[in-house]
């Protein structure tokens, strides 16, 4: 059979229009392709969200759970050291002269005398220098207590070595959260150190 001028033009024809379907499924395919793109991208971000909101949760009620354990020992072992401890506060917040905001943990009182507990999961040195800092502005931030004499005092779950050390060389009390109490670490000749 001989093939004609005519036939090899509706060859290319067919062909062409072959490749302007296949183009149109490409085309049909990547928009599939980044319409799921995009839907996983926005149910990453939504799982990213929610995972996020429950750590803030389980990390709020964990902290919440660390203050309530140290805080149920911590009358008796300040008194054990002398600082005769009537009561004990928790979770005081206020807003800076200035502008930002404060919060401390625990804030155990004798009248004359307070001590602040900073409560942590796990000590780092950096929390030791943040609370210092936080000490050394806290009769500015709360007037009420301008004419205290304070202590400081942290409290750990576990602690990295140069943390604890840090806490103790900074005369601060390192209370030990263990099980279902908690114990002070320095040395029974300690000193605190007061602002």
């Amino acid at each position: 059979m001989a093939t004609t001028y005519e036939d090899i033009l509706n060859l290319f024809r067919e062909v062409a229009e072959a490749q302007k379907e296949t183009e149109r499924k490409f085309q049909e395919t990547d928009r599939k392709f980044q319409e799921t793109e995009r839907l996983l991208r926005e149910q990453s971000q939504a799982s990213e969200e929610k995972i996020n909101a429950l750590e803030k949760l389980f990390t709020s009620q964990w902290g919440k759970l660390m203050e309530s354990l140290v805080e149920g020992d911590l009358v008796n072992l300040l008194v054990r050291r002398g600082i005769a401890i009537t009561d004990t506060t928790t979770r005081l917040k206020g807003k800076r002269p200035g502008g930002g905001n404060y919060e401390f943990d625990i804030i155990a009182h004798n009248g004359e005398a307070i001590v602040v507990v900073e409560v942590k999961t796990t000590l780092r040195p950096d929390d030791v220098k943040h609370f210092l800092d936080k000490l050394d502005h806290l009769k500015d931030w709360i007037p009420r207590y301008a004419q205290n004499r304070i202590y400081g005092a942290m409290a750990w779950l576990t602690a990295d070595a140069s943390a604890e050390a840090m806490v103790i060389n900074r005369g601060l009390f390192s209370i030990r959260a263990t099980g279902d109490s908690a114990s002070i670490q320095n040395d029974p000749a300690f000193t605190p150190r007061a602002w």
